[in-house]
């Protein structure tokens, strides 16, 4: 058996995007610590590899929502910076209503109604 916490969730597809949006929200970061960013404010529930993080950095670049630049890591190694673009301000918008949305259509489904047996 591994190390690892064994209560981490699994990301559901299209959800890496909004957390990335979501992360570079306030200013632009390198890879690694978008991922740092997000395991840190789940509570270590989410942990992004980096097989899923470039990926996913790289399409979102294509679709226009972050646009990305070489600069000097806080350790002064070359990183390639992400920034949230206009379009992707309006898409994290758009993303998160959808998922406001499907969140609680689930947690209406997971919570039984008043008579309804468990």
């Amino acid at each position: 058996m591994s190390n690892e916490r064994t209560d981490r969730v699994e990301l559901l597809q299209g959800t890496l995007d909004l957390l990335i949006l979501r992360t570079l929200l306030f200013g632009p970061r390198h890879g690694h610590a978008i991922a740092k960013h997000i395991q840190r404010t789940s509570e270590d529930l989410l942990q992004v590899e980096t097989g899923s993080l470039y990926p996913a950095l790289h399409r979102l670049q294509a679709q226009g929502w972050i646009e990305g630049s070489w600069g000097t890591s806080e350790k002064g190694k070359r990183a390639k910076y992400y920034l949230l673009t206009a379009e992707g301000r309006r898409q994290l918008d758009a993303a998160r209503t959808k998922w406001e949305t499907f969140a609680r259509a689930v947690d209406l489904v997971l919570k039984p109604a008043e008579g309804e047996g468990s």
